[in-house]
């Protein structure tokens, strides 16, 4: 399987020192390979995940950042990322891997639902809570993933009391599950197969979304 090169990430070291356009077209064949090693370790993780699940699309973001909008205005990113999306309507949700110097950056879930996904997950919340606290709590996500992320309202979503008795859920804007390997485990032979691995045990979670966005409250199908 595909190895992430000592040097695919060395490049990403010495983009942070140097991080201007001049340098980085010095550095053209370098980034030519460092990206090739990005892509083929790509390929050969969608071939895996698809195995265990239907990817609707993948991704490799781009080095060059977008600074339109930006106070920082260095012109390339640090790290390497990728995204694999799940097939819609039925599934739902998607994975993201970030590759950076300091090691590897795992999550998946749910990061920008749409409104109407939002409120489908919020009602289901409201009139069954065990359900969902069931599903984030499965042996498989607690024991790999660990504690649901993503970010909150500050008080209470519209529509729902402060002092609602799932306000801890309820609160919730993404629905993500996110976690880390050095830098050492993320260069070894076998990283591909770990990756896998670990996605894979977020399926109960999953499980649970994919049915309730795909049933209206009265468990009627959707699609």
């Amino acid at each position: 399987m595909s190895v992430i090169q000592k040097d695919t990430i060395g490049l990403l070291e010495d983009i942070r020192e140097n991080n201007n356009r001049p340098w980085f077209a010095s550095q053209k064949d370098r980034y030519d390979l460092a990206r090739q090693n990005i892509k083929d370790f790509l390929t050969e993780l969608l071939v895996e995940m698809e195995k265990m699940d239907q990817i609707e699309k993948s991704k490799l973001f781009r080095i060059y950042r977008d600074v339109r909008f930006s106070k920082d205005k260095t012109p390339y990113n640090s790290h390497w990322s990728m995204s694999f999306r799940r097939a819609k309507p039925y599934l739902r949700g998607g994975y993201y891997l970030k590759l950076n110097p300091e090691g590897a950056y795992l999550a998946c879930g749910f990061w920008n639902p749409a409104s109407s996904d939002m409120a489908l997950i919020r009602s289901n919340i409201d009139l069954d809570d065990k359900s969902f606290r069931k599903a984030i709590n499965h042996k498989k996500v607690k024991t790999v993933w660990g504690e649901m992320v993503g970010n909150q309202v500050k008080s209470a979503p519209r529509g729902y009391d402060k002092n609602h008795p799932s306000i801890d859920l309820l609160r919730f804007k993404q629905f993500v599950f996110a976690k880390e390997y050095s830098l050492k485990e993320m260069h070894k032979k076998g990283f591909i197969k770990e990756v896998v691995k670990d996605y894979k045990a977020i399926r109960p979670f999953f499980n649970y979304m994919s049915d309730i966005l795909g049933h209206n409250l009265n468990g009627e199908p959707l699609y």
